[in-house]
């Protein structure tokens, strides 16, 4: 009789207060699917990282002649047999820190540049002698890169020690950004949802409140007549923590795999998959419980005496 008498409360808070029900809906469905996309969002940088960081080299670029006229490093001229050697021998000596050595040839950078600028204006005036020889390094830990640019940079021959993983970084770093941009929005989202949440089980608390003082003087507890308030609060956050989780899956599957179908079109980026996805699932839907919940029982704390 209780249980049934609960249920049918909460039935009639969430009709009386239809509009604000709706709204807290709509502010909790969109917080919670802007806090899950954060969350895939940390994880997708930390999957590219994983994957990147694990490809970038540190190149060695040797002077050629050319540098010799227009470069202060190479003021000594074009890298020569003896300083490869040197070179090549000292990365050799590095086995707790290189993982592989590959030389690059003037002809192979030749060939590679054309592969990959054969149509720019620029490829049709260069020629072999005018690409750089190099060394590329590949680090067992991406993070030691400065110990090779200080072991080789300013070396006789050596024209500049460049490192890949800078340009990742810039990269990464705009994606935290992003990523810190929407936990911002989110938080925002969260504070008008709990905002609402305690409006909407303030303002059903004061159109009932007859019955609370009917049901004080027959002896029925604090938390008995509390109980319908918080579980409004509650189901409307259930609603909107389904409403998020729909959003992730459905914007996981056009945006990834069909619809836009960016796993065909970016296919050098290694994105999420759906086990990352599933996992964030029974958190928000947690969330979108508990948060309600808790903005409920202090509400009425404060606004109800019981």
């Amino acid at each position: 009789m209780r249980a049934q008498f609960v249920l049918s409360e909460i039935g009639v808070g969430l009709r009386r207060n239809l509009t604000m029900t709706f709204a807290v809906i709509v502010s909790v469905a969109l917080s919670l699917a802007l806090f899950g996309g954060s969350l895939l969002m940390s994880d997708q940088v930390s999957t590219m990282k994983g994957y990147w960081y694990d490809k970038v080299n540190v190149s060695i670029f040797l002077c050629n002649k050319s540098d010799a006229q227009s470069d202060a490093n190479c003021a000594k001229g074009a890298v020569t047999e003896d300083q490869k050697k040197q070179i090549r021998s000292d990365l050799g000596k590095m086995t707790t820190l290189v993982q592989r050595v590959t030389y690059e040839s003037q002809d192979q950078a030749y060939k590679h540049y054309k592969e990959q600028f054969g149509n720019s204006p620029l490829a049709s005036s260069l020629t072999p002698d005018q690409m750089q020889e190099s060394f590329r390094i590949k680090l067992k830990d991406p993070q030691k890169y400065q110990v090779i640019a200080t072991a080789f940079n300013g070396r006789d021959g050596v024209q500049s020690v460049q490192d890949q993983k800078g340009i990742l970084d810039n990269l990464f770093q705009l994606l935290n950004l992003m990523n810190r941009a929407a936990l911002g929005v989110m938080a925002m989202m969260l504070i008008v949802a709990l905002l609402l949440i305690v409006n909407t089980v303030r303002v059903s608390a004061f159109s009932r409140r007859r019955e609370t003082g009917i049901m004080r003087l027959v002896g029925a507890s604090g938390f008995y007549i509390q109980a319908p308030f918080i579980m409004e609060a509650a189901v409307a956050g259930l609603i909107g923590g389904t409403l998020a989780c729909v959003f992730l899956v459905v914007g996981r599957y056009f945006t990834i795999d069909h619809g836009m179908a960016l796993s065909n079109k970016l296919t050098l980026i290694n994105f999420v998959g759906w086990d990352a996805v599933l996992t964030k699932l029974p958190l928000i839907l947690a969330t979108s419980v508990l948060m309600p919940a808790l903005a409920g029982f202090f509400a009425l704390r404060k606004y109800l005496k019981v």
